[in-house]
C-alpha cells in the first residue's frame, strides 16, 4: 500500500491532480488538491504515476 501527500508550499492550485485522477484527488473551496481516502492507495503504479502529473512536484509517496 502507498500514501499520497501533497506539499501545500510547493502547490500552486492548478488542478492538474484532481482532473487527471479524480478517484485519487479532489478540490478544496480555494481550488487546491486534496487527497481522498486518508491518501491510500493500494496500487502503486497508479500512485507514482499519480506524483508525475503535478508541475510543482508538490505530490509525493510512501509506502505503508
Amino acid at each position: 500500500m502507498m500514501r499520497l501527500h501533497i506539499d501545500y508550499d510547493l502547490c500552486s492550485g492548478n488542478g492538474r491532480c484532481y482532473a487527471m485522477f479524480p478517484d485519487l484527488f479532489t478540490d478544496d473551496e480555494s481550488g487546491y488538491g486534496q487527497t481522498l481516502n486518508g491518501g491510500v492507495v493500494t496500487d502503486a503504479e497508479l500512485a507514482h504515476r499519480a506524483t508525475l502529473c503535478c508541475p510543482e512536484k508538490a505530490i509525493s509517496v510512501e509506502e505503508i
